[in-house]
């Protein structure tokens, strides 16, 4: 992680030091009425004693879905991990999950598969995703948006199974790569994130009324906020 920059320092930053606004930012995006963020694991292993959520492992023990969830995707090296998760009231007796993938730069946005083992399961699993949401299937899921579309992968499959959830990527504006060497692309406005958004749309294929359409979000916060009103209600929020 990032001394002062990154996606992973802006969203840890986000949620301990300016979770009200994080807050207030989501529930107006998502229309939920509350939002309850979930501790990350610890895990002593790693330099920050932290884990990422991965896979399905934030529900409760539940044998029929983790075995649906293994049959679906690979469960070892490559699984999903999540740079949050949040359960969102709505006002109803059901709660529904946020699952968050977070970005400061154009760079972040592109990944290929590098999968073997499981290579044929995330075939079958993307071909029956993009069957259901109406996706051409010779879309090339596999590269170079490879993360976006494992991330939409995941959301049918819970919805599939009865578990109602949203997913929310953050695009952060306005980042200020410290690390030498090569420098990222860091987009300073949601206007400059456009583009390459676009060019992920377009590769991907996703159509605009697709069943998951109201359950896939963007949020586009600057990294650090203007103290000027008129500034801070410019902030701009995308279903």
């Amino acid at each position: 992680m990032g001394n002062g920059y990154g996606s992973e320092f802006h969203l840890l930053r986000f949620m301990g030091r300016h979770r009200h606004y994080l807050d207030d930012l989501v529930l107006n995006l998502v229309r939920a009425k509350s939002i309850d963020w979930i501790d990350f694991p610890f895990d002593k292993s790693t330099p920050s004693k932290d884990a990422e959520w991965k896979g399905i492992s934030f529900l409760k023990a539940n044998s029929r879905l983790e075995r649906a969830w293994e049959d679906f995707w690979p469960t070892g090296r490559g699984i999903h991990n999540w740079d949050a998760i949040a359960k969102l009231d709505f006002g109803s007796s059901s709660e529904e999950w946020l699952l968050v993938e977070a970005k400061a730069n154009l760079e972040e946005i592109k990944s290929s598969c590098g999968a073997r083992d499981g290579l044929a399961k995330i075939k079958t699993a993307f071909a029956d995703v993009k069957s259901a949401l109406g996706v051409v299937s010779d879309r090339d899921w596999l590269s170079p948006y490879y993360q976006y579309c494992n991330r939409v992968a995941a959301l049918h499959f819970l919805n599939a199974n009865g578990v109602r959830s949203h997913l929310l990527f953050i695009y952060f504006c306005g980042d200020l790569w410290k690390r030498s060497g090569a420098q990222p692309t860091c987009p300073k406005t949601e206007s400059d994130w456009q583009p390459a958004l676009r060019d992920q749309a377009q590769h991907v294929g996703l159509p605009p009324r697709h069943p998951l359409a109201e359950r896939i979000h963007s949020l586009y916060p600057p990294v650090c906020v203007s103290s000027d009103p008129k500034e801070t209600s410019k902030l701009s929020v995308t279903r």
